[in-house]
């Protein structure tokens, strides 16, 4: 709670929230360990939610929850012994607990029109992920099916720290925007303040996750607040960057 609530006052735009799950495969090594780190700790989504709720109480900084379907699936089924699956469910937990949109990183685009509907009625955006692979037929689908903006994966494999921007990414960028309403959000290997800006000269926002959970790693066993104004400290130079 204390990282997303530095992280908005030192200017995150939105947030993140990851849900743990023990079989991240679309997760480098980064995120994998934290997601072990948080499950051994008791993390659950329902947990994750209680804490956007005590967020909410202070911060209006718009939320996206980001995880695979098996923990969202589990909260939506009833405790029937068929066990049904209620989309209602799903999406009237994380609107009451204050998220702004929801991303399901396995959950393929055929399969999005099980849950969009009920996160419509609530006003709760489900965000579509694209990547250099995806085909134009299929990047059409995803513009006319995604709502609050378009996720643009800027490198194929998993999340993780890169030592440079795609040299393609202006190219790819461009086409996904050119066959989209929508805003486009470049994430997956942006780590540094000046790749955040050179991503950003193309896209409309932009997504930095492994490198802040591989800060907290490195801050694993010291005081918060040391752990807390380092993360403050990182967001700020990427919003500086991106200023500039």
């Amino acid at each position: 709670m204390a990282l997303v609530l530095e992280a908005a006052r030192r200017g995150a735009d939105f947030i993140e929230l990851g849900v743990p799950f023990s079989d991240p495969t679309a997760d480098g090594p980064t995120i994998q360990r934290a997601a072990e780190r948080a499950l051994r700790r008791g993390t659950t989504l329902a947990g994750c939610l209680e804490a956007l709720g005590r967020i909410r109480r202070e911060s209006d900084v718009p939320v996206v929850l980001f995880g695979y379907y098996n923990p969202f699936f589990a909260l939506a089924r009833d405790g029937g012994p068929a066990g049904r699956f209620h989309p209602e469910r799903l999406a009237s937990a994380l609107s009451r607990a204050g998220a702004d949109g929801v991303l399901v990183v396995d959950l393929p685009i055929e399969e999005l029109p099980e849950i969009q509907p009920a996160c419509d009625a609530v006003g709760l955006d489900t965000i579509v992920l694209v990547a250099p692979t995806t085909p134009p037929a299929r990047l059409d689908a995803a513009a006319r099916l995604g709502r609050g903006f378009l996720y643009y994966i800027s490198v194929t494999g998993v999340t993780g720290v890169r030592d440079r921007v795609a040299a393609e990414l202006a190219d790819r960028v461009s086409a996904v925007k050119a066959r989209s309403r929508l805003p486009v959000v470049v994430g997956f290997g942006i780590s540094t303040p000046e790749q955040a800006r050179e991503a950003a000269r193309h896209a409309d926002g932009v997504a930095v996750g492994s490198a802040l959970v591989r800060l907290v790693e490195s801050h694993d066993g010291q005081p918060r607040d040391r752990l807390v104004g380092a993360a403050g400290d990182f967001v700020a130079s990427l919003k500086g960057a991106l200023s500039r």
